[in-house]
């Protein structure tokens, strides 16, 4: 039973461009044209999914994708660090971004550990291995990177190493019994 998951990133939001930790907002206007310049590349999917965060709904709207809200997909909550930059909040609590790029378990921000967010990374993928067909799903970055590791069998720490640009395609496949992550990073630049 072929099983394939192209995960797309959401577009750019102003605080990505920022370096700012995620916080809902729209995306850039730019950010639309390029969604939609990638909505004609896109193949024909058996389910869409989509996170229920602002950038990515506009995302998927612009590609053109009708998609369902998926709770999996979410971002991470970055609560009191929502909105604010990395050198800010090294600057405010470098005790607590210490900790967290160091214990998954850690949430300095008293938001989402990144441990949950690698659990419900390999929740989508372990749901995913009994549903046949194509599945799209609009996430963000660091739900993608925790798939990937799941699917590569790797440390937590790993999500630190993988990069995901906005609106890249991530393509895993599954016989149904085992996943293997077919290309990552994939652009339409």
């Amino acid at each position: 039973m072929p099983i394939r998951l192209t995960m797309i990133a959401s577009a750019a939001t102003p605080g990505m461009r920022k370096g700012r930790f995620p916080k809902d907002e729209a995306l850039e206007p730019q950010a639309l044209e390029r969604a939609r310049a990638l909505a004609a590349s896109l193949r024909r999917a058996d389910r869409v999914w989509v996170s229920s965060a602002h950038a990515a709904r506009q995302t998927a709207e612009a590609l053109g994708l009708q998609a369902t809200v998926e709770p999996l997909l979410a971002e991470q909550d970055f609560a009191r660090w929502a909105g604010k930059s990395f050198e800010a909040v090294q600057a405010e609590d470098p005790d607590g971004m210490a900790a967290w790029f160091a214990d998954p378990e850690a949430a300095p921000h008293g938001g989402e550990p990144l441990a949950a967010v690698a659990q419900r990374g390999a929740a989508l993928i372990e749901r995913l291995a009994g549903e046949s067909g194509h599945t799209i799903v609009v996430s963000h970055p660091v739900l993608i990177r925790a798939a990937i590791v799941h699917v590569l069998g790797a440390p937590i720490s790993s999500i630190w190493k993988i990069d995901i640009e906005p609106l890249s395609l991530t393509d895993l496949r599954s016989d149904g019994r085992r996943w293997v992550l077919r290309a990552s990073g994939v652009t339409a630049d």
